[in-house]
C-alpha cells in the first residue's frame, strides 16, 4: 500500500519516520531507500466531505516539527482542497456549457431541416446558403463569435415562414396583393420568435432584416443603407444569389452569368455595393479555381 492510499483510507494526517517500509513492494523499497526519505507526513485534502487528493512532505533527513509547523501544513492542504475543488467545478461548469451549445445547435439544426421540409422549393437551399454565407463573411474579414451567429441566422433565415399559411406558402402560381401583405410578415415573425430566446439574439439579424434592401425599398422595416445589419446585408446577396440558381415552381433555374449579372444590376439598390465587390471576388476565385 502507498502512503497516500493509507492517508485517503484513514481520512487523516499520517506521519511516518521509515517504519513502514516493510509493507512497500521490492519497487517501493527499492526508491525509499535510493531517496534516503527520512521523514513523512501526508495530508488528505478534503472539500465537501470529499478526500479530493493528498498534500505529501517528504524529508530527507530527521525532522522534528513545531505545532504551528503543523498547524501550517493543515492549513495549506485546506486551501489547496479548496483551489481543486474550485477548478473541478469550473471544468464541470465549462462541460456543462459546452453540452448545453451542442444541445442547443442540433436544436438549431431540427429547426432548419423542418423548415427544409416544409418549404422544399429548393432542395438543400438552406446547407447552401449557410456554406456560402459563411465564406463571404470570412473574406469580409468576419471571425470569431460573429460566423457562429452568422451560421445560426442562415440557418433559421426563414423560420418566420412558419407563421404562413400553407395556402400561401405552397402556391403555385403568383401571389395576390394580400398574399404578399401575409407573406412579407415572415421576418417579423421570426424576429417575435426568436427575440425571447437570449441565446439567439445575436443570430437575429439575418431573420428579421434579409429582405431589406440597400436603397429602403426592402421589407418588414424599410431599413436603407447601413441601417441594415452587415450580417443581413450579405446573406441577401447570398440567398438571392443561391434562389436565382435554383429551380422554381413558376420558372427555370438561371444560368451563372445571368446571374451575375442581375446581382451587379441590383448593387447600390437591392444589394450592399460593397458586399457586391467581395462576393464576385469570391465567384472568380471559385471559377479560377475550378
Amino acid at each position: 500500500m502507498m502512503l497516500a492510499e493509507k492517508v485517503v483510507m484513514e481520512r487523516r494526517m499520517i506521519h511516518d519516520s521509515g517504519e513502514v517500509r516493510d509493507l512497500f513492494s521490492p519497487s517501493m523499497q527499492a526508491i525509499w531507500d535510493k531517496e534516503g526519505v527520512k521523514e513523512y507526513w501526508g495530508v488528505p485534502l478534503f472539500a465537501r466531505d470529499e478526500v479530493r487528493g493528498v498534500l505529501e512532505v517528504i524529508f530527507r533527513k530527521p525532522f522534528d516539527p513545531e505545532k504551528e509547523w503543523l498547524a501550517y501544513l493543515e492549513t495549506l492542504a485546506g486551501q489547496t482542497a479548496i483551489a481543486i475543488d474550485s477548478i473541478g467545478m469550473l471544468e464541470q461548469l465549462q462541460r456543462s456549457n459546452i453540452d448545453l451549445r451542442v444541445a442547443y445547435d442540433a436544436t438549431i439544426e431540427g429547426w432548419s431541416k423542418a423548415l427544409d421540409l416544409r418549404d422544399n422549393e429548393t432542395e438543400n437551399h438552406t446547407v447552401r446558403v449557410v456554406e456560402m454565407s459563411l465564406r463571404l463573411a470570412e473574406k469580409m474579414g468576419i471571425k470569431n463569435d460573429e460566423l457562429i451567429h452568422i451560421k445560426r441566422g442562415a440557418m433559421l433565415h426563414d423560420i418566420g415562414k412558419m407563421g404562413v399559411p400553407d395556402s400561401i406558402l405552397h402556391k403555385p402560381g403568383p401571389l395576390t396583393e394580400e398574399e404578399w401583405v401575409i407573406m412579407r410578415q415572415h421576418p417579423q415573425f421570426a424576429y417575435d420568435m426568436l427575440s425571447q430566446i437570449s441565446y439567439l439574439h445575436r443570430a437575429l439579424d439575418i431573420p428579421s432584416c434579409h429582405h431589406e434592401k440597400w436603397d429602403g425599398s426592402g421589407y418588414p422595416r424599410g431599413l436603407k443603407g447601413e441601417q441594415i445589419p452587415l450580417a443581413a446585408r450579405l446573406f441577401a446577396v447570398v440567398d438571392v444569389w443561391d434562389a436565382l440558381r435554383s429551380d422554381r415552381p413558376y420558372r427555370k433555374a438561371w444560368d451563372d452569368d445571368r446571374v451575375v449579372d442581375y446581382i451587379k444590376e441590383q448593387s447600390g439598390k437591392h444589394f450592399d455595393p460593397a458586399v457586391v465587390n467581395v462576393f464576385l471576388e469570391l465567384l472568380r476565385s471559385d471559377k479560377a479555381g475550378s
